[in-house]
């Protein structure tokens, strides 16, 4: 690996217990009048009251939208949108779990961008403008959606949930308050935290990739360097040690402070390296299926990360190190273990068959993946449907090791 890297961070990121009383204080230099998306149900918590209070001593007043819908669909974005424009804003909070966050960087483009439909801006570096600035304030130890360029939507005109990529949105601010966290459901702990670990491992294990200072900016997902390498092991230390204690006990505040922590370390890793094929192949599952986002990757990545051995064994091994179950012989195999195990832990399940996946489904869901370049692309072992395929058959049998016979060798 080159010393090559970049690092693309919003211009201050606070974390710490507590942080939340700082949010009035971080964000007036953006501006006076800010909209807040979230939802009624975080809105009400103490951590919604604490950020309401300190936007208001600061002297910023809030315009509140809390109507925002899981996986933000298009009229979701149309119905904020629709509230913004009533009155000026200068600024945009995202304060919740992914959905308002990626809400608040969609809205905050298109009230930049006045008669643009949201479908101009699908892809990578289709952003040609600035963007009211965002803040992201994380409920949830998961997306990483505050230190990242990329926003997901949901467009009933597309099978697939669909992104918008580009630096530009990127938060102003991340505020990450783990006390903010204490009251997030076990389940939604539990998907959201495997999630943030699937983030690291696929940031860590993305081959390195020679991008053309040239073409700068390039792709958004740039492959692995030595700044997301040192993100990525940082996270799954923290998220491998925490995840189980945040899932069982919500109330253990450090539990929650080291999740918390491991998620926006490996937000900063991937939104450079991207991810990968367990993330490539949720997209169509969970779109027929309607399950979390972090169920799904969670069930996929041991076999996805089984299916790119022998050639992420060196990254998986090293990773085997920051989780603490290196030292028994196959590294490699100990790290994919430990995902799996912990999945288990928090309720991810075994196979597809389990979410109702049916079996004839498998060649279009390995089709559309195929067809997700930026993600597929970061596998350490090339794959198309075929490999794909034989990965998602896999995981409907609930057998990881059925691949060695399935998956025809590289060299690697």
């Amino acid at each position: 690996m080159t010393l090559d890297a970049t690092l693309r961070m919003p211009r201050r990121v606070l974390f710490g217990r507590g942080a939340l009383a700082a949010a009035g204080r971080a964000v007036g230099d953006l501006g006076r009048r800010a909209l807040v998306c979230t939802d009624e149900t975080i809105l009400a918590t103490p951590a919604g009251e604490r950020l309401l209070a300190s936007l208001a001593a600061a002297g910023v007043e809030a315009r509140v939208f809390a109507e925002t819908t899981p996986d933000v669909p298009l009229s979701c974005v149309e119905a904020c949108v629709a509230f913004a424009r009533r009155e000026p804003v200068d600024f945009v909070v995202g304060f919740g779990g992914g959905s308002c966050l990626d809400l608040a960087k969609v809205v905050a483009l298109l009230l930049s961008h006045e008669g643009e439909e949201l479908e101009r801006f699908y892809g990578e570096n289709q952003v040609n403008g600035p963007v009211l600035p965002v803040v992201g304030i994380p409920t949830t130890a998961g997306t990483g959606s505050e230190v990242t360029p990329v926003a997901v939507v949901s467009d009933p005109r597309r099978r697939l949930k669909v992104g918008v990529s580009s630096e530009r949105l990127v938060p102003a601010v991340a505020i990450c308050d783990p006390e903010a966290t204490i009251g997030c459901p076990p389940s939604v702990t539990g998907f959201a935290g495997i999630d943030a670990l699937v983030h690291a491992v696929e940031a860590y294990c993305a081959p390195p990739r020679h991008n053309s200072w040239d073409a700068y900016p390039g792709d958004v997902f740039r492959g692995r360097d030595p700044l997301s390498a040192d993100y990525a092991l940082r996270a799954a230390a923290h998220v491998g040690a925490a995840l189980e204690r945040a899932y069982a006990h919500g109330d253990d505040v450090d539990a929650r402070e080291r999740m918390l922590f491991g998620s926006l370390c490996a937000g900063i890793a991937f939104a450079h390296a991207g991810t990968a094929a367990a993330h490539a192949l949720q997209y169509p599952i969970g779109a027929a299926t309607h399950t979390p986002h972090g169920l799904g990757v969670g069930l996929l990545a041991p076999y996805t990360l089984q299916a790119a051995r022998p050639h992420a064994d060196a990254a998986l091994a090293e990773l085997a190190g920051a989780l603490g179950v290196a030292g028994g012989g196959d590294d490699a195999e100990a790290t994919i273990a430990e995902i799996e195990r912990l999945g288990r832990a928090v309720g991810v399940p075994a196979s597809l068959a389990e979410i109702g996946v049916a079996l004839e489904t498998l060649p279009g869901y390995a089709a559309d993946a195929a067809g997700i370049e930026r993600l597929v692309r970061n596998s350490p072992r090339p794959v198309g449907a075929p490999e794909l395929l034989a990965i998602l058959r896999a995981a409907w049998s609930g057998n990881r090791f059925q691949l060695s016979e399935q998956i025809k060798e590289t060299p690697a």
